[in-house]
């Protein structure tokens, strides 16, 4: 008789282990750690009896065989084979021991967030462990006990132990939507289900970036009862607290209807189920607490629960649409014969309106076919009014696409949170007929006026009418008209009857018709549950899949194939397949779900679905996503010419001129060129022309270009996995990094002492047998961190290299333009002043345009060389693109704008500093910033697992950054000079609560 349960363990298992007491309602449970790995000790109660265990041990072996990927834990048996051991303890009870392993992971209920992904993901588990577990049987799984949920009605007869009428309302509401079930419940088969995936049976770990359910864990509860009961309970839990209860829903059952399909009645039963767990819960603990009135912990458990049950209830029947929905199920029985009876009739019904609707053409207005509105986030009033008439206008009838994602919805009704990056509507769920402003509009079939009304919002639909109809076998649907002429139906009364072919109303123009071009919206709804007269004929891409199945393809109603008149849309797993196949595999994709966007405005982007994005990534669109200064210079050049510099242009001067005046005034040569690659290619040969070296001193992790020469001074690749090493004629220096070098920013001679590692640097060629050429580097190295070096330091570095006979070239790709704030080039906020600027990327705003700007000495060396051309390089189209790059800046005061945002934006991030430590450091200068990750501020020790897991939560809430640095753990926060204060606070407030997440503080599986 004792209690050293790890003698047990060694005694019977052969285990040398240090145990942990864990938490357990009845039972001794004990984490042990031994050189074999981690294990869960479960000393089971007195008196428990051993068929109790061998019920769940089967269990686990049964579902194990089945599916032996499932995230459930292994039962270990004893040296003796046997599943189970019997030891007395202390006090001489016998108790039933036995071993399983520990699962990875925290508890569901302890992590954050509860992402629609990781819900799925545990819908996935739950329907896989259920359907393996269908088949095994054993005595113990009829189990007259009061946590099995279709015994939940015993809670009936303890109502009164509620003293809150209020509440007592609630559960006696509950209990009667359960008891209503009744027979369907009873009708369902039953088989063994876990019966208890609570938040703290779940544990959850990073796969990479992505947290994924690592374990469910406890067979305790566990019996036969129907499946959907297993899925209620923990759907019970995963709506507790959870900001949008009905998404979690959905994510729930999407990924078990994925492993387990489920069934339309079972979808329908979820809810009261789910309410009925709760209920149960409650009463339970309330009783409880009546029986231990010492123990707080009994009735505070309750808090969750009652949040809900007293909350606002996922949306009654809409809910029970939406679960079927994104089972891919219809939403109801009559709403299948609704479709088939459509299907059928098909051709036989009266126009809709004059002309042949089926050799009409169809017009696209999607995010990926149409660039209006030129601005997505506000669709003038001239724009809706003639919109598709520049393409479509010819025709005199033409028809728009179902389910097509489209940019014109701005209206604030459309935008549905407090960004504009926001989610918003975008999903046509009608069929547009664009005809002239008068021509009537029939009814296809006879009708009954259900709705009429006069919408004068901008945007809305002006004038609209609903009919109600009915088939044959007596189901109703109902049809929607809009954008009419309200004056052409002003005769109408709800309730009145119209005959098939009936013209009742007409087109309106844009005075009456919520101020778009002259057509009508055609929609069908096939419930009008959660709807009534306020139809969305817009619905956000991410609840397209309801919006679909109780809003479907009217085409059969216009007598239309659905091929014609559905949108099809780029396909992303196509398209990605495609770029695996013919694409190098060392060409990278961003984040680990890419995302495919097609459109972009200022410091946004839209995805193929027209979901918005903050770029707060993309320095090359320097002065915003698809300016319309910058379209119409590319029109229009292109409609007059595209050269080179071999004729005369007076652009190519002029854009020289623009560019030299923010320039030191011994900078007043320049070479125009296709890229910052070829500019910085350029810039090795002229300073070799003008030095006859060729030894080039560079720091450590930076980054230069792709071309051959490029890549010979960029450490960034040559000394990453694959790369050449460094060559013979480079020599490396530290980065100068004051946070995380050898010199910190406490010292305030940093900067003479990482430059004087030049010094070393040009010794160390001149022993190899190189003469130096010179030195480059990113003004800012932005690959190497976003650092700002020290003061002083890129004034003594070019001092030694001068002194050594080198030139000095500054690679402003990064920052310079402006985006600085205060300085145009990062070199002026140094004070240093080079022999060479090399520019790229955001001098053509997306254009390939690169520049080297450098002194007429140096230009005069190279002079005596071959004979220097660029094709493209200096185009007329380039230097005009380039040179109103330049002027935009200048007139639009981005370069201030950089500044006051920048400004704006390292105050947050130092506040976030102070609630957040995983940030160690926030650095940078106007719209160039960096934040440093790290796991443990003392020893500033990288953390670049968590780094990768922000950048992925961010891109996930719809804001893009990057990641750079030699240990990728910085965050790259380098948009757009467009950026505004509330791009600015968004990334804040985002970031401020990815940082806050479980998945931002634990290390990945």
């Amino acid at each position: 008789m004792h209690d050293d349960w790890s003698q047990i363990l060694r005694d019977e298992w052969g285990m040398d282990a240090r145990l942990t007491r864990l938490d357990g309602e009845y039972d001794l449970n004990f984490r042990a750690e031994t050189r074999q790995g981690a294990y869960i000790l479960k000393v089971m109660r007195a008196g428990c009896e051993a068929g109790f265990v061998d019920m769940q041990v089967g269990a686990l072996n049964h579902a194990l065989a089945a599916a032996p990927d499932l995230p459930i834990p292994r039962a270990i048996p004893a040296l003796s084979g046997a599943q189970a051991v019997t030891a007395q303890d202390a006090a001489g009870q016998a108790r039933v021991i036995w071993l399983q392993e520990a699962l990875p992971g925290v508890c569901y209920a302890d992590f954050r967030p509860h992402s629609p992904a990781l819900i799925e993901d545990l819908g996935a588990q739950i329907g896989a462990l259920a359907g393996a577990l269908n088949g095994f049987e054993h005595p113990g799984l009829a189990r007259d006990f009061k946590w099995n949920l279709i015994q939940g009605g015993w809670i009936a007869g303890h109502l009164d132990a509620i003293t809150d009428s209020a509440r007592r309302a609630i559960l006696q509401g509950i209990v009667q939507r359960f008891e209503g079930l009744g027979g369907a419940l009873g009708a369902l088969p039953v088989q063994a289900i876990h019966n208890d995936v609570n938040d703290y049976n779940i544990l959850v770990s990073l796969d990479g970036t992505r947290p994924v359910v690592s374990g469910l864990i406890d067979m305790g509860d566990m019996c036969a009862a129907p499946r959907i009961c297993d899925l209620a309970i923990a759907a019970a839990y995963v709506v507790l607290d959870h900001p949008a209860p009905e998404a979690a829903l959905e994510a729930l059952v999407r990924g078990y209807h994925r492993a387990n399909p489920l069934t339309g009645p079972e979808l329908d039963m979820l809810l009261p189920l789910l309410q009925m767990r709760l209920a149960v819960s409650v009463v339970n603990s309330t009783l409880m607490a009546q029986e231990n009135p010492d123990d707080p912990y009994v009735t505070i458990s309750q808090a969750p629960a009652w949040r809900f049950l007293e909350g606002p209830q996922p949306g009654g029947d809409l809910l029970a649409y939406r679960l079927r929905a994104v089972c891919g199920l219809p939403i109801s029985d009559a709403a299948t014969r609704i479709m088939a009876w459509l299907e059928g009739a098909r051709g036989s019904f009266a126009p809709v309106m004059e002309g042949d609707l089926a050799a009409a053409p169809m017009g696209a207005l999607s995010v990926e076919a149409c660039a209006v509105p030129r601005d997505p986030f506000h669709l003038s009033q001239p724009e809706a009014a003639v919109i598709g008439s520049d393409r479509f206008g010819s025709d005199d009838l033409w028809l728009g696409y179902y389910g097509e994602p489209r940019l014109i919805y701005t209206a604030p009704a459309f935008r549905k949170g407090p960004w504009n990056a926001s989610n918003r509507r975008t999903v046509h769920m009608g069929i547009d007929v664009f005809a002239p402003a008068g021509r009537a509009v029939f009814t296809p079939l006879a009708a009954t006026v259900y709705f009429t009304e006069k919408r004068d919002t901008p945007l809305d639909y002006g004038g609209m009418v609903i009919l109600a109809h009915v088939t044959p076998e007596g189901d109703e649907f109902h049809t929607l008209y809009g954008h009419l002429d309200p004056a052409s139906f002003a005769h109408l009364r709800e309730g009145q009857t119209l005959a098939a072919g009936e013209a009742f109303a007409s087109l309106g123009d844009d005075t009456c018709n919520g101020g778009w071009a002259p057509h009508l919206h055609f929609q069908l709804a096939l419930t009008l549950a959660g709807m009534g007269n306020d139809w969305p004929g817009v619905a956000d891409p991410d609840e397209a899949e309801l919006w679909r199945a109780i809003c479907p393809n009217p085409a059969a109603l216009m007598n239309l194939a659905d091929a014609k008149v559905t949108y099809s849309p780029p396909d992303k797993a196509a398209v990605l397949e495609m770029r695996q196949q013919h694409f190098g595999s060392n060409l990278k994709l961003s984040y680990t779900d890419p995302v495919m966007l097609l459109r972009g405005w200022r410091h946004h982007m839209f995805d193929d679905w027209g979901r918005p994005y903050l770029d707060a990534y993309n320095n090359v669109p320097h002065v915003g996503h698809a300016h319309p200064r910058i379209q119409a210079v590319v029109a229009d050049q292109l409609l007059r010419m595209n050269s080179n510099t071999r004729y005369l242009h007076p652009t190519q001067a002029e854009f020289a001129e623009k560019l030299l005046s923010k320039m030191p005034p011994h900078l007043s040569v320049c070479y125009f060129v296709n890229s910052g690659s070829e500019a910085n290619e350029l810039a090795l040969r002229l300073a070799r022309a003008a030095t006859g070296g060729r030894g080039i001193v560079t720091p450590n992790h930076g980054y230069h270009g792709n071309t051959t020469g490029a890549i010979d001074i960029s450490a960034y690749k040559f000394n990453a996995k694959g790369g050449i090493g460094r060559p013979d004629h480079v020599a490396l220096v530290d980065l100068p990094d004051d946070y995380r070098g050898p010199h910190r920013r406490d010292n305030p001679q940093a900067g003479g002492l990482y430059a004087a590692q030049v010094q070393v640097a040009i010794k160390a060629l001149q022993k190899r047998g190189h003469t130096l050429a010179g030195f480059i580097a990113e003004t800012f190295p932005s690959v190497g961190g976003q650092i700002i070096p020290p003061p002083g330091y890129l004034s003594e570095v070019y001092k030694r290299i001068r002194a050594a006979g080198g030139v000095c070239i500054a690679d402003e790709v990064q920052t310079g333009l402006g985006r600085l704030g205060q300085h145009y080039f990062a070199f002026e906020a140094l004070g240093a002043s080079p022999d060479m600027v090399v520019l790229g990327k955001p001098i053509g705003n997306g254009h390939p345009l690169g520049v080297v700007v450098t002194t007429p000495q140096i230009a005069e060396a190279f002079a005596q060389g071959p004979e220097f051309f660029s094709t493209f390089g200096g185009s007329t189209l380039s230097c005009r693109v380039g040179k109103t790059v330049l002027d935009i800046v200048d007139d639009e005061g981005l370069a201030q704008n950089a500044a006051n945002m920048g400004a704006r934006l390292m105050a947050g991030l130092k506040a976030l500093m102070n609630r957040h430590e995983a940030i160690g450091d926030v650095r940078g200068m106007g719209l160039f910033v960096g934040v440093e990750l790290v796991t443990d501020r003392r020893g500033r020790t990288p953390a670049t697992g968590i780094a990768a897991y922000v950048m992925n939560r961010m891109r996930e809430h719809r804001i893009l950054m990057g990641r750079e640095g030699p240990d990728d753990n910085i965050l790259k926060i380098r948009p757009p000079l467009t950026i505004d204060a509330e791009g600015i606070d968004m990334i804040l407030h985002v970031l401020d609560n990815v940082l806050a997440e479980t998945g931002a503080q634990m290390p990945p599986r």
